[in-house]
């Protein structure tokens, strides 16, 4: 068997173990709750009414703008394919894009490095139980990772050979991620600086004209802006609001914001556990003052205070009232005044490495207090496991870093432009670093094959030495 049907193989062989991986979680863990409901409704409503609506609970329809279009429509599309609300099919869907996004993750690397690199990518990504337990989830991570891969697999392929492939692919991915969510608008801003370079070596070598690259630009940012001005023009038409992405709280137009009590809990939160026990629940549920950590109290008369607070709000029915997010707004100033270093830096910090080391068992049936062990042994040991796992990957995309592979100042921009933006986020949760993964994926192959190398050569060194003497 020669090399090119070995790594064939190879890669044939960590496709299928990524896909049984993948199938397995689908069985194991489904997960349709949630977020989920919410796009499988915009999506029922386009096919069924044709409006951009949610459904509330008297079936009344409301047009909305508190999620973009991008996910309702690939859900739509799924559920006109292999019928109405048939996640499972959006999952598999969903799982064969993603392995896609790591066949594209590894030509990416094979471009930038080595065809050894690229294999050591492509076991990395298929196999990582992070990124599978999303594939197996109707949201929207999936299909940005697949988004993200795509984008570098096109930016290395456009600096080989600048030509409309790489760059319609380009454009279709960026616009792509930035239709899923918000958030994702960084991938062009953190990838589009790098054509340019490839632009200017291309006009050197003669690889292309000056004037193709000006109708791949212009024809490239025409299709970039045509979906966002489209949704900017459909809400400015029905709300007569300028939102050319989505609100930053996921309300619509003329729903209250209770920026007092928002304020507040990021003067205190720092891990998920403080996102699952009280942001998420409230308002509109319980407000479990036991369950508040200490941190939450500079004092006991803030803790007296709070307690006040939290008893008007059962009493209203668990609903705020202006006076109820006054007095956490009064809260929240007091407590930025005496440590303004807590709130602008170390919970910030401390909320970024939450999302970025702690063990991503959020979507699996584990206790959110797994580090209890005498609560749950296997649980526990479960969980540092995963947590170790996580380090390991973090840790081999870090050496990659420092090897300094082609196009490594993009691919570091992003992950540094995305902890910024998740630094700003109030209710930490690790998925929200997930889509760092494809660059993580692909530094970590990068390294693996060269350690591995460099252990080899050395190995053989030594070998040849003693034959020597």
């Amino acid at each position: 068997m020669d090399g090119r049907a070995r790594r064939g193989l190879a890669m044939g062989l960590a496709l299928a173990a990524g896909a049984a991986l993948r199938v397995w979680m689908l069985k194991a863990f489904p997960q349709v709750e949630g977020d989920t409901l919410v796009y499988g409704g915009l999506a029922k409503n386009l096919l069924l009414h044709g409006r951009y609506a949610i459904t509330d609970g008297s079936g009344v329809l409301h047009s909305t703008l508190i999620r973009l279009p991008g996910y309702p429509l690939f859900l739509a599309l799924c559920f006109s394919l292999f019928g109405m609300d048939n996640y499972n099919a959006v999952a598999c869907v969903q799982i064969g894009l993603e392995l896609l996004g790591c066949l594209l993750l590894a030509g990416f690397v094979r471009r930038i490095a080595s065809d050894g690199a690229a294999l050591c990518t492509l076991w990395l990504a298929a196999l990582c139980p992070f990124s599978a337990s999303y594939a197996a989830a109707p949201l929207t991570e999936a299909a940005t990772l697949f988004a993200i891969a795509l984008a570098l697999w096109a930016m290395a392929g456009f600096q080989a050979r600048p030509g409309w492939r790489s760059a319609l692919a380009f454009t279709f991915a960026v616009v792509f991620a930035a239709l899923l969510r918000p958030d994702g608008a960084l991938l062009g801003v953190a990838l589009a600086p790098a054509l340019a370079p490839a632009m200017l070596a291309g006009l050197k070598r003669g690889a292309v004209s000056k004037e193709k690259l000006t109708r791949m630009a212009m024809v490239c940012v025409l299709l970039a802006l045509i979906p966002f001005a489209g949704w900017t023009w459909r809400n400015w038409r029905v709300f007569h609001v300028f939102e050319p992405l989505a609100p930053r709280y996921a309300n619509d137009p003329g729903e209250e914001i209770h920026h007092g009590w928002q304020r507040w809990v990021k003067t205190w939160s720092l891990d998920f556990v403080s996102t699952y026990d009280i942001y998420w629940n409230v308002p509109d549920g319980p407000f479990d003052l036991s369950k508040l950590p200490s941190r939450a109290f500079d004092s006991p008369a803030q803790h007296a205070e709070t307690a006040a607070l939290a008893q008007a709000y059962d009493e209203n029915g668990q609903e705020f009232t202006p006076a109820i997010d006054n007095g956490f707004a009064q809260l929240a100033e007091e407590r930025v005044k005496a440590k303004p270093l807590r709130y602008y830096l170390w919970l910030p910090l401390g909320r970024m490495a939450d999302m970025w080391v702690r063990p991503r068992v959020e979507n699996l049936p584990i206790d959110l207090d797994w580090w209890v062990y005498p609560h749950h042994n296997l649980e526990t040991r479960f969980s540092w496991a995963y947590g170790g796992l996580n380090a390991a990957y973090l840790l081999l995309a870090l050496a990659g870093l420092f090897m300094r592979p082609r196009y490594w100042p993009w691919m570091l921009t992003y992950m540094v432009l995305r902890s910024a933006l998740l630094m700003t986020v109030e209710a930490p949760e690790a998925r929200y670093t997930l889509e760092c993964f494809p660059m993580v994926f692909a530094l970590g192959g990068i390294a693996v094959y060269r350690l591995t190398t460099w252990v080899f050569l050395s190995v053989l060194k030594v070998k040849a030495s003693d034959g020597r003497d």
